[in-house]
Order: C-alpha cells, then sequence, then structure tokens
C-alpha cells in the first residue's frame, strides 16, 4: 500500500472510530460530503487545507497523522528514509525529518513552498502547540492570528498557535524553511 492508500485508510479509520458519519465529519471540519468521500476511497490525494481542517477535526498534528500512516521509529532517520508527502495543488512538500513518538515530545519538519504558494490553516490541529520556524531560503510572509511577519533567511519566529494561519511564498522565490513543532 503506498502512502496516498494508507493516508485515505487511516482516515477512514479515524472517522469510523468516532462513529461518525460522513455527513458528520462534513459539518465537524468544513469539508464536502464528496470530497471526503473521494479522500477515504482513495480516488483523490487530500491537499494541505483538506489535511489541516481534518487534522484540526481530529486533534491531530498532520505529523502525528502521518506517522500514523507511515511507522517507523527508529532514533536514526536517513534522509532517503524520512517520510515525504507534497500537496501538488498548492506547490507545498512537507519532509519529516525527525517524526513525533511515543517517547519523544518534538518534531522538526522542512517544508517547501512553491512561488507564490498560499496555504491557510483556519485552527491549530491542538490549540497552543509551540512553534519555531527558521527560514532557510526564500521569502516568506507567515501570518498568526491576524498579526503578519514577513521573514528573509536566518529568521526564526517563535510562537504558540492558538488560531488561524497562513504561510504564503514570495511569488519569484519561494520558501524553504524547518518548523519545529513542541
Amino acid at each position: 500500500m503506498n502512502t496516498d492508500e494508507s493516508l485515505a485508510a487511516r482516515l477512514k479509520e479515524l472517522r469510523l472510530k468516532q462513529a461518525w458519519s460522513l455527513d458528520q465529519l462534513s459539518e465537524q471540519c468544513k469539508l464536502s460530503r464528496a470530497t471526503l468521500s473521494r479522500i477515504e476511497n482513495g480516488e483523490v490525494s487530500p491537499t494541505a487545507h483538506a489535511l489541516g481542517r481534518l487534522c484540526a477535526t481530529y486533534s491531530l498534528t498532520l505529523s502525528r497523522l502521518m506517522l500514523m500512516v507511515e511507522t517507523d521509529d527508529t532514533p536514526l532517520l536517513r534522509r532517503n528514509d524520512q517520510p515525504v508527502w507534497e500537496d501538488k495543488k498548492t506547490g507545498f512538500v512537507r519532509r519529516s525529518l525527525s517524526p513525533p513518538s511515543d517517547t519523544l515530545m518534538g518534531e522538526v519538519l522542512e517544508c517547501t513552498l512553491a512561488p507564490g504558494a498560499k496555504i491557510t490553516y483556519p485552527q491549530p490541529p491542538k490549540p497552543g502547540l509551540e512553534h519555531h520556524l527558521v527560514l532557510l531560503s526564500g521569502d516568506l510572509s507567515l501570518e498568526v492570528e491576524g498579526t503578519t511577519y514577513d521573514l528573509t533567511p536566518g529568521d526564526c519566529l517563535r510562537y504558540r498557535l492558538f488560531g488561524s494561519s497562513t504561510f504564503k511564498a514570495h511569488k519569484s522565490r519561494g520558501a524553504k524553511y524547518h518548523l519545529i513543532i513542541l
């Protein structure tokens, strides 16, 4: 089973564990029933926006969900073995450098946004998550709960997330950053 198929199966399992119908899940996460059905049946790969809404509904970080899909709890994770997920629609690529585990609290992500890409998360998967974002290259505009921060390479933005966030890469350069989540 590939990552998309495993993700579809895990999302369906999470819904059934809650004893929710597709209509009930649709009401909770504000995605259409048809979209949810296509995602759970593996007919489409979910976008970052859709996964953000689903993770918030299930009170999971995206990394925790992906860990449930790609479980590997070894202490050393070589670059070629690090899980990568891509949202082709938005040009977002997420590499899990240090995935979450049962024994460790933090996680480290390497994220790349294509030039002009924009991703909005209406709410965090868990209120109060601590984020440390270090911009490696490009230019990134990050709006956290109504406050906008324009980052250039080497900048670090530290925050706790309780509300919405929007990541927007510069039109010509894109952005590559590390995100540490605690």
